[in-house]
């Protein structure tokens, strides 16, 4: 079985101010296709501790960690910089492909900042925070998850 992590990114969820709604969304999504989940970890903004959470994930072994929040334009929204500190190779073309996305269903998903990229044998793809957003990114994200993990273990295209 796929093994996949979500952390949500929010400094409100961390501190206990706000539940948080798009990391569980996240995670029904991804059990729901057949990927062992863990529910979601919850760590505050920030590109230091996006990066200490990521580098984490990468070393539990995962195939696929998505990230939920801290991709918009806030000051303390820096997911993608965190990201960008663990990634090895970007995958541009699926980022653009959720922000094209995102966009078609509410003009402000082309404000997204997230990244995709690879490590390792691991996958990393920053969602915004909305649930609404996760709903509509992980089905993007698990059209090609399957077919990146089998390339970073070495299979043929």
């Amino acid at each position: 079985m796929r093994r996949a992590t979500v952390i949500t990114v929010s400094d409100r969820s961390a501190a206990g101010l706000r539940e948080d709604a798009s990391g569980p969304v996240g995670v029904d999504l991804l059990r729901e296709a057949g990927w062992d989940c863990p529910d979601a970890v919850v760590i505050p903004d920030g590109a230091d501790s996006v990066e200490r959470a990521l580098r984490a994930a990468v070393a539990s072994g995962v195939e696929l960690v998505v990230t939920t929040g801290g991709t918009g334009v806030s000051p303390r929204d820096e997911t993608p910089e965190g990201t960008a500190r663990v990634i090895e190779r970007e995958l541009p073309g699926l980022a653009e492909e959720l922000r094209r996305r995102g966009a078609a269903e509410k003009p402000a998903g082309m404000l997204t900042r997230g990244v995709a990229g690879v490590v390792g044998q691991t996958l990393i793809v920053n969602l915004p925070g909305k649930p609404a957003a996760v709903s509509s990114g992980i089905p993007i994200v698990l059209s090609v998850a399957g077919h990146v993990g089998d390339q970073l273990a070495g299979g043929d295209h």
